[in-house]
C-alpha cells in the first residue's frame, strides 16, 4: 500500500468520532492509571459527551442533511455519453451472493448508475476502485453487477487502480476532458466529490444516491450505533472538503 495513502488513513482516523472518542478514552484510563483523578475525569467524560453527541439522532441529522442538500436528485433529463460511478468498498466472502459483495452504498450508486444508463442512449459506465484488502477491484465486483443486471460488456469502462476520488477523477478526465458527464456518489461524499471534480476543470452533473438524512421529527431521541455511523460518515466528508480547501489555497 502506497506509504502516503496509508498516512492519510491513519491521520483521519485520530479527527473523526470514532478515533476522537478513542484518543480521549485511552488519555483517560492513562491519567486514571497515574491516579492524575482531575485529568482523568476531565478526559473520561470529555470521551463519553464525544460519544452521546455524534451518537444523538438529530445531530447526526443534522452533519448529513447540511451535506446531502447540497445537490438535488439527477433529473434523468441530461444528454451525455459518460456515467461514472464512483467506487465504496465490497468484500468477495464465497458464500455470499454477488449483491451481497458490495457494500450498501456501493450497491445504491451502481443501481442509480445502471437506471441512469438505460435512459441515456448510447451512454456508457464508468467504474473505478481498487481491491482494498481483498483480491479483486471494487470496479470489476460493481461491473460484474452491472452485467448480471444487462448492461452489455461494450458500454462499461473499468479501471482497477484508483484508490481514492483524486485518482478517480484523473482517470475520468483523461476519458471525458471537459465535457459534461453524470457523476453517481453518496449523497454526503458528493459536494467533495464535486469540488475535486471541478478543480480539474471537468463538468460534473451531479446524481446523488445513498442518502442518509431524515424528517426532523423532534429532540427526545436516544443515542444509536446507527446515528454514531451516519456521523462519522459525515465527519469524513467534511474534513475531506476542509483538507481540500486548504491544498487548493495554498496553490
Amino acid at each position: 500500500m502506497d506509504i502516503g495513502f496509508f498516512l492519510k488513513q491513519f491521520i483521519t482516523f485520530f479527527v473523526e468520532p470514532f478515533g476522537m472518542f478513542f484518543s480521549l478514552f485511552v488519555i483517560g484510563l492513562y491519567y486514571m492509571y497515574r491516579k492524575k483523578d482531575v485529568y482523568a475525569s476531565a478526559f473520561l467524560s470529555l470521551a463519553f459527551f464525544v460519544m452521546f453527541l455524534f451518537s444523538y439522532p438529530p445531530f447526526a441529522n443534522f452533519l448529513v442533511q447540511n451535506l446531502e442538500n447540497e445537490y438535488p436528485k439527477y433529473s434523468y433529463k441530461t444528454t451525455v455519453k459518460y456515467i461514472h460511478v464512483l467506487g465504496n468498498g465490497h468484500n468477495t466472502d464465497k458464500t455470499q451472493p454477488l449483491s451481497s459483495h458490495i457494500s450498501s452504498g456501493g450497491l445504491k450508486r451502481d443501481l442509480e448508475g445502471i437506471l441512469i444508463h438505460r435512459k441515456l442512449k448510447d451512454s456508457k459506465i464508468i467504474f473505478t476502485g481498487y481491491e482494498g484488502f481483498t483480491d479483486t477491484p471494487t470496479a470489476i465486483m460493481n461491473a460484474r453487477l452491472a452485467k448480471a443486471l444487462g448492461v452489455d460488456e461494450k458500454d462499461l469502462l473499468i479501471n482497477p487502480k484508483p484508490k481514492d476520488t483524486k485518482e478517480e477523477a484523473i482517470f475520468c478526465k483523461s476519458i471525458v476532458g471537459n465535457e459534461p458527464f453524470v457523476l453517481v456518489t453518496s449523497a454526503t461524499h458528493m459536494p467533495r466529490a464535486m469540488k475535486l471534480f471541478k478543480s480539474l476543470g471537468m463538468n460534473p452533473i451531479p446524481a446523488p444516491t445513498d442518502f442518509y438524512k431524515k424528517e426532523f421529527d423532534g429532540y427526545l431521541k436516544v443515542p444509536s450505533v446507527f446515528s454514531f455511523a451516519k456521523s462519522q460518515i459525515a465527519m469524513h466528508e467534511y474534513i475531506g472538503i476542509l483538507w481540500a480547501t486548504i491544498r487548493s489555497s495554498k496553490k
